[in-house]
C-alpha cells in the first residue's frame, strides 16, 4: 500500500539556518551549467543541428540560453529595485532578448511587442488568452529563493509577480512555485520525505498532485527506468511535464555528482535544458559551488553569474557575508 500519511498539510515552523554563500553560488552555476550543457541536447534532429552552429562564443565557451538570461534579468532587476518590479522586469527581459538565445515563440512574440512599447498586462496573452503555461517562469524560479530565502509567503507572491509577465497560466504559475519552494527548502537541507510534502501540500491541481505522489514512489524505487520518468512526469515544455521531472532528478542525485543527473536527463531527451537548469539549481543549493566551479569556466560569462550570487548573497545578508 502507498504511503501517503506524510502528505498531511504541513505547518511548517522551520529553525533555520544560515545559508552560506557557496550555496547561493552553487544554486546559479547550477542552473547555468545545466542550461548550456543541456542545450546541445535539446528538442529534435533541427534544434540540435541549429545549436551546433551557434551553441558557442567566439572563444570556445559554452553559450547559454534564455534560461540562465532571463534568470540573470531576474537577479539584476531585483538587485536594481530591491524587490520584484513587474513593470522594470519586464522591459529587462525586453531588453536582453536575442531570437539565438533560444526563446519560445510566444515569449518571442512578448518580449518584441514589449521592447516596441507594449505594455506587457496587454501582451502576455496576445497568443494564449489564458496565458502560457510553458516551463519558462519555472526555469527562473530558484533565483527567487535567492532573493527570499527565508519568508515562505514572499517568496510566493514574488513568484506570482515573475510569472504572470510571460506565463500567467495558472499551471505555469504553480510549476513555478513548485521550483521555487524546492529551492528554499534544499537551502536549509530538508530531507526529500520533508520537501515532498511540502510541495504536495503547496499543489492546488490534480496534475501536480499526482506527479508529487509518483515522484515520491520513484524516489524509493533504485533501479526505476528513464522511459518510465518520462512517461510518468514528462520531458516537454509545458511546466506541468517539466518541473517536477526537474525536482526529481535533483531530490535523485543530491547526494552524488552533478555530471551523473545531468546524464540522465540528457538521457530523457525532451527539453533537456530548461529541466537540467531547474535541477541543477535545485541541485546546487543542496551543494553548493565547491564540486561545480571548475567545469563552471567552460560556460560564457561565468564570472558574472558568480558575482551576481555574491551580490545577491550580501544583499540578503549583510551582515554575515564576510563571514560564510
Amino acid at each position: 500500500m502507498t504511503k501517503t500519511f506524510y502528505f498531511f498539510p504541513l505547518i511548517c515552523i522551520w529553525i533555520l539556518k544560515m545559508i552560506s554563500l557557496n550555496k547561493y553560488k552553487g544554486c546559479f552555476l547550477g542552473l547555468a551549467m545545466g542550461d548550456a550543457f543541456g542545450a546541445p541536447y535539446e528538442g529534435g534532429p533541427l534544434e540540435q543541428l541549429l545549436w551546433r552552429a551557434i551553441g558557442k562564443t567566439r572563444d570556445g565557451k559554452l553559450r547559454y540560453t534564455d534560461d540562465t538570461q532571463m534568470a540573470i534579468d531576474l537577479a539584476e532587476s531585483y538587485l536594481y529595485n530591491d524587490t520584484i518590479d513587474q513593470n522594470h522586469l519586464a522591459q529587462t527581459f525586453a531588453q536582453s532578448y536575442q531570437w539565438s538565445r533560444g526563446y519560445g515563440p510566444s515569449t518571442s512574440q512578448l518580449l518584441r511587442l514589449i521592447k516596441k512599447g507594449k505594455n506587457w498586462r496587454e501582451a502576455n496573452k496576445k497568443k494564449f488568452k489564458t496565458g502560457s503555461f510553458g516551463n519558462g517562469a519555472a526555469m527562473r524560479a530558484s533565483i527567487l529563493a535567492m532573493c527570499f530565502p527565508y519568508n515562505v509567503q514572499t517568496l510566493l507572491n514574488s513568484v506570482i509577480k515573475s510569472a504572470e509577465i510571460t506565463h500567467a497560466h495558472p499551471l505555469g504559475i504553480e510549476g513555478a512555485k513548485l521550483i521555487a519552494r524546492a529551492t528554499q527548502a534544499a537551502f536549509q537541507d530538508l530531507d526529500n520525505e520533508k520537501i515532498l510534502a511540502e510541495l504536495f501540500h503547496q499543489c492546488q491541481s490534480k496534475i501536480y498532485k499526482d506527479k508529487i505522489i509518483f515522484c515520491t514512489e520513484a524516489l524509493n524505487k533504485p533501479n526505476i527506468k528513464v522511459s518510465e520518468i518520462k512517461k510518468q512526469l514528462g520531458n516537454g515544455i509545458a511546466a506541468p511535464q517539466s518541473c517536477v521531472t526537474a525536482i526529481y532528478f535533483s531530490l535523485q542525485f543530491r547526494d552524488q555528482k552533478f555530471n551523473s543527473m545531468l546524464n540522465k536527463i540528457i538521457g530523457l531527451g525532451g527539453d533537456t535544458d530548461t529541466i537540467a537548469s531547474m535541477a541543477g539549481s535545485i541541485w546546487g543549493a543542496f551543494n553548493g559551488n565547491q564540486s561545480l566551479n571548475q567545469e563552471a569556466k567552460n560556460i560564457e560569462k561565468w564570472e558574472k553569474i558568480d558575482q551576481i550570487s555574491k551580490d545577491l548573497f550580501e544583499r540578503i545578508h549583510p551582515k554575515h557575508h564576510q563571514t560564510l
